[in-house]
């Protein structure tokens, strides 16, 4: 039971990390935070805060400019070719792609440990057929499976949701099943199966727990991906269709007046680019801080 108790959650130095250290945090860290507290509050009040609809139509007063270029504050950053208001459609592609990206996140994090789970448990002909299907979705390019798919099925935004759900599962697959082997061989889970506890209960109580901070990293290093994807398809016309909106969806649309009306699409590219750089940041950062190594540097030079 020693060993049990020496085996002390991860996860306890990632809430350490996050929430005890706020006076060493970088600037960098620091503005890519407020940047995702800011997306986060646009993705879940949009409804409340964008001024028009994100369908309402003004023929009348299509293609006006944003208010810095001598247009009214009645259209802050202007209109698009169909007179709809370009911020409220930003607020409501920022909550699509947002959440497309986070179902589709959580899909492929779960889908992929779960998996993970199973081959590093069954070992065997079960871990031999597993590692064949991670071997394979590794070596074919996602974005042209994808493409695949939805020109043979056609597209439905189920369809769509569940194939970028389906992105990046073997990473998590991979990286969980060497983690639970790596847990196996420790004396911790061997000590708790000598008790006579049931295997899913060592995983679900003891093993996740360890191994959950790395995942964490994983998410915040694949999610990013997952908006590119996102936004990637629906720019070709395969992911989010019209009438409703998405970062890339808008993106596609401002494609074509990028000479004289580049407001619509610049506005939804650079949220684009601030959100996966800001998560991009905020991932090595975690990394880091979970690093034993870069521990041991800072405690170093904190006692010389």
């Amino acid at each position: 039971m020693t060993m049990v108790a020496t085996a002390a959650p991860r996860m306890a130095r990632l809430r350490g990390a996050l929430f005890g250290r706020w006076s060493k945090t970088p600037l960098a860290v620091g503005l890519c935070l407020a940047w995702l507290g800011l997306i986060a509050f646009v993705a879940i009040f949009a409804d409340v805060i964008a001024p028009y609809g994100f369908a309402e139509q003004s023929l009348l007063d299509r293609l006006k400019p944003p208010v810095f270029l001598g247009g009214t504050w009645d259209h802050v950053l202007g209109t698009d070719g169909l007179g709809r208001d370009v911020l409220s459609r930003l607020f409501f592609a920022i909550q699509t792609s947002l959440v497309i990206a986070l179902v589709g996140t959580l899909i492929g994090a779960v889908v992929g440990t779960l998996i993970g789970f199973v081959a590093a448990h069954f070992r065997g002909l079960v871990d031999d057929i597993v590692m064949v299907f991670v071997d394979f979705q590794a070596s074919v390019p996602f974005f042209i499976v994808a493409l695949a798919i939805l020109a043979f099925f056609g597209n439905s935004f189920e369809l769509f949701l569940a194939i970028v759900g389906l992105y990046g599962w073997e990473t998590y697959a991979r990286l969980t099943r060497g983690l639970v082997l790596s847990a196996n061989a420790k004396g911790y889970a061997g000590a708790i199966r000598t008790l006579g506890v049931h295997p899913a209960r060592i995983y679900v109580r003891h093993v996740l727990p360890n191994i959950l901070s790395i995942l964490v990293v994983q998410v915040t290093l694949n999610f990013p991906e997952i908006i590119l994807l996102e936004t990637s398809l629906s720019f070709l016309g395969l992911g989010v269709q019209p009438p409703d909106t998405s970062l890339g969806l808008t993106l596609g649309a401002g494609r074509n007046y990028l000479a004289t009306a580049w407001w619509i699409g610049i506005p939804a590219g650079c949220a684009i680019f601030l959100t996966t750089l800001s998560i991009s940041i905020l991932g090595d950062w975690i990394r880091d801080l979970l690093d034993p190594s870069h521990a041991t540097e800072e405690n170093a030079a904190a006692h010389p």
